[in-house]
């Protein structure tokens, strides 16, 4: 039921902005890494992202908290 692909596909990450404006921007997986996503966040406002075939990481720009299964980090301090 909980079943995991390889790698880190699948895994969840949770981003809250602490300011307004914070960027998150997905990054594709494969030989070129380029951008594929991004969202603008105001203070208080809640993103929460998979994993995905697609998507091998996330950039956070600003102010935030991340949340994910190893615990969370504040960010742009």
């Amino acid at each position: 039921m909980n079943e995991k692909k390889e790698g880190s596909v699948g895994d969840y990450i949770v981003v809250k902005a602490e300011e307004n404006g914070v960027n998150i921007i997905g990054l594709t997986r494969g030989k070129d890494t380029k951008f594929h996503h991004t969202e603008k966040l105001d203070k208080g406002e809640v993103y929460i992202a998979q994993f995905t075939e697609n998507t091998s990481a996330m950039k956070v720009r600003g102010k935030a908290t991340v949340y994910c299964q190893h615990g969370g980090i504040k960010v742009g301090e």
